[in-house]
This record gives structure tokens, sequence and C-alpha cells, in this order.
């Protein structure tokens, strides 16, 4: 593997280490408010670091001259993995709807369809445009969650007023991010049905 491939390795592995340490604050109430400033501040860690990881991994591949088939399959996998698990996360948190989490895994179980189709042809489909930008609305629909998680979590009295917004806030970007998910699945379909005609 190489230095890029490690640091999008890297983010596979702090995927379930951020849902354990997630879950246990759900499961072990009285724990996680005793604790909840180190809890907040180590899962905003391991998101903040999912996150750059994401960005920094092509930057490294690129400046390396290190790009692959391999590494323009396995970013992509990296990238669903940690989203899908922040968003069970806060699925299981009542934070996001379980109806549009559903969506969002139909459409990456498509995509897999749709990159396997592709590869049958011998063609190794990266991410594109759509994709990215797919990926920038669940970013931003994670970091208002995370906000909100973070705020009931910390309980603080001042900041109270924030949290009825954050709880709103994260549910309508989740719904935003759910729609260009689905515009970006037909983007990859209509890239398949061209390379099919060809």
């Amino acid at each position: 593997m190489t230095l890029a491939d490690r640091i999008t390795l890297l983010r596979v592995i702090l995927a379930p280490i951020f849902f354990a340490l997630y879950l246990s604050t759900m499961r072990f109430p009285d724990w996680a408010l005793t604790n909840a400033i180190w809890i907040v501040a180590l899962l905003w860690l391991l998101f903040l670091a999912a996150e750059i990881t994401d960005g920094l991994d092509g930057m490294v591949a690129r400046r390396l001259n290190q790009t692959s088939d391999f590494g323009r399959l396995f970013d992509p996998f990296a990238d669903t993995i940690v989203q899908l698990t922040f968003f069970l996360c806060f699925v299981l948190d009542g934070i996001f709807p379980a109806a549009l989490f559903l969506v969002v895994i139909y459409r990456e179980f498509g995509i897999l369809f749709v990159r396997n189709l592709m590869l049958k042809k011998g063609v190794t489909m990266g991410a594109r445009m759509s994709g990215k930008v797919k990926t920038v609305a669940y970013i931003v629909a994670c970091s208002v969650a995370m906000t909100y998680a973070s705020l009931v979590r910390l309980d603080i009295e001042i900041l109270a007023f924030l949290t009825p917004v954050f709880g709103v806030g994260s549910v309508a970007v989740f719904a935003v991010s759910v729609v260009f998910s689905v515009v970006s699945f037909f983007d990859y379909v209509s890239i398949y049905r061209k390379a099919k005609a060809v």
C-alpha cells in the first residue's frame, strides 16, 4: 500500500472506534454525563481526523504521484464506510430519520453495483464531481448533527437555546444531502450507460 492508501485505511479504522464511543454514550448515560467534556472532545477529534484524512489522502496521492486504480476504488469505499457509520450513530440517537438513512444505503449499494458493472467493461470509475458534492453535503450534515449531539451531551444552560436550532437544522441539511446523493447516483448511472453504448 502507498502512503496515500495508508491514510485512507486510517479513515476506515477510525470509523468503528467512533461508533463504539458514540454508542457507549447512549448505553451508559450516567458515565457519559460525568465525562461529557472529554467524551465530546474525543468524538470531535475522531470525527475531524476522519474528515481531514478524506482530503489528505488525495493530496498525498497527487503530490507523490501515487494515484492508482486501487486508490480510486479504496477512497470512495472508505468514504462510504465512514459516512454510513456517522449516519448510523445519528439515526440510533434519534437525530436523523431512519427512512432517509435507508435511501442513502440503497444509493451506496446501487453505486457499488454500477462500479462492478464498469469494472466488467475494464473501466475503473473513480469519484465524480456529483459524488464529491454529495460528500461535502454529507460532511455538513454530520457536522451539524455532531454539534447538536454535543450540545445535548454537554447540557450547557447558556447554550440551551441553540439545541433545538441545530436539531432541526441537522435533519434539514441531511435531507438536502440525501437529494444530492440520489442525483449523484443517476449521474453515475448515466456514465455507465454511455460506456455501455461504446
